[in-house]
């Protein structure tokens, strides 16, 4: 069975009360039920991890690695500084892709850059908590054509 690890990083626990002009009221609990529920009728398994630690996200992106097919990754601002982040997709031989709730390129200027980015399958971003299935259905996609 193809399983996806979802990451979320630093702040994304307190989705649906922080800056809901820009996240929206949506909470995490609520992206990770809408997933789970999703995954049962594509018959794959998702697994949910958050932390605002930025070596838990490393310890949990090094032990996909032959556990999970694909890693869904919000790494909140981590994006935008997280050198350690980029090594560690790189080092497992793991597909990721890069999602964000809000258009990041729509807004301040240090968030247009993703040290991310540069080792990941693609980015996914502006379409609040439906990005999470977009995301998943582009990590299957890629599963499928991957050689």
């Amino acid at each position: 069975m193809t399983s996806i690890l979802v990451l979320n990083g630093p702040n994304l626990n307190l989705l649906g009360t922080r800056q809901p002009e820009v996240y929206g009221h949506t909470t995490l609990a609520d992206v990770e039920a809408d997933c789970a529920s999703y995954a049962k009728t594509l018959g794959i398994k998702v697994t949910f991890l958050q932390s605002n630690h930025e070596g838990a996200l490393v310890d949990a992106i090094h032990a996909a690695k032959g556990t999970h097919d694909g890693i869904i990754l919000n790494a909140g601002a981590y994006t935008h500084t997280s050198i350690a982040l980029m090594d560690a997709i790189a080092s497992v031989e793991v597909p990721a892709i890069e999602l964000h709730l809000s258009n990041v390129h729509a807004r301040e200027e240090f968030r247009h850059q993703s040290y991310i980015a540069k080792v990941v399958v693609g980015i996914i971003c502006g379409f609040g908590a439906a990005g999470y299935r977009l995301a998943i259905d582009a990590m299957l996609g890629h599963l499928k054509d991957a050689p």
